[in-house]
């Protein structure tokens, strides 16, 4: 996918959105500034359009002094498109000042970059507010791409996400690129028994390593979460089928009956894997925890 959706996407999805502790609305800022929606629609849009390479708004902070921030956590070293939530803020800011919060323009972001990639729409509940803090440590406390079906499983009960959740959230890696170190391990060295991961098919493994080589230096060296990861759908399921998930943690929703079921369905059928997807998104871009409105989504006020 283009890296602008990449960023928006992925940022909801490492859990980095916090919320007010109110109940959010989705007309929330239907008399403080109405045209919100189009404002950062408009944003996305124009972003996309000039990039084809590539929410508690804590992932937009910038490092400061000795605090290394989320962004430059390992998980996060990807996200590069931060000027999209920059410029969206500035327009939203020129219309209505200190009153959407940074969370709720990275969730409508998220929102419209599955939309523009060919994705479902929904409509997205606000509220939210910006958390004061971000440190790159708490990043080790996401999903890693190494993570089994056990450990996945207790990250994501942790923030009350379900299996089905779990599933359908992970076919958000239908966008976006991931570097070599993230799946390294499973190229190389895997094991005692196996140089290669036995899950992953062998051609695959094979042209992964040609793109990640045992001498690589290349800072930027990695390859696209699947083949068609420019559009949002369910492209990701099948390729898992195939033996072809990019992260041990993909091939892993193989493991147990009711998540390879659900792999099954969504390869099967775009439209459930949609259904599910919204389902989840507004489920978890629902988590609580923020303090207030950033009137600059890199700094706190």
């Amino acid at each position: 996918m283009a890296f602008v959706a990449a960023l928006c996407l992925s940022s909801v999805l490492v859990f980095s959105i916090s919320s007010g502790a109110d109940a959010l609305s989705l007309n929330y800022y239907e008399k403080t500034c109405p045209d919100v929606d189009s404002i950062v629609t408009n944003a996305v849009n124009h972003a996309m359009m000039k990039d084809k390479t590539g929410c508690d708004a804590s992932v937009l902070l910038n490092s400061k002094g000795n605090n290394k921030a989320e962004k430059d956590g390992p998980p996060n070293i990807s996200l590069h498109a931060f000027y999209v939530i920059d410029n969206a803020k500035k327009e939203v800011e020129a219309s209505c000042p200190g009153v959407v919060s940074c969370a709720d323009i990275l969730a409508l972001a998220a929102r419209d970059a599955v939309v523009l990639s060919g994705g479902p729409t929904w409509d997205v509940p606000k509220g939210r507010k910006d958390g004061r803090t971000s440190r790159a440590s708490e990043t080790t406390r996401l999903p890693s791409p190494t993570f089994n079906i056990a450990q996945l499983q207790q990250s994501f009960s942790q923030r009350g996400l379900s299996m089905d959740d779990l599933v359908a959230l992970s076919g958000g890696h239908t966008l976006g690129f991931s570097h070599c170190s993230s799946f390294q391990s499973r190229i190389r060295n895997f094991n005692a028994t196996h140089d290669i991961d036995p899950s992953m098919h062998p051609s695959f493994a094979a042209s992964l390593r040609g793109i990640c080589p045992k001498s690589n230096r290349a800072k930027n060296a990695g390859t696209t979460m699947d083949p068609s990861s420019t559009t949002f759908d369910n492209t990701y399921f099948k390729s898992i089928l195939q033996k072809k998930g990019l992260f041990s943690s993909d091939q892993s929703l193989l493991s147990t009956p009711k998540t390879k079921d659900l792999v099954t369905k969504f390869a099967s059928s775009k439209a459930n894997f949609n259904k599910a997807f919204v389902s989840s998104m507004i489920k978890m871009s629902s988590i609580t925890g923020g303090q207030e409105v950033r009137k600059d989504c890199r700094v706190v006020n």
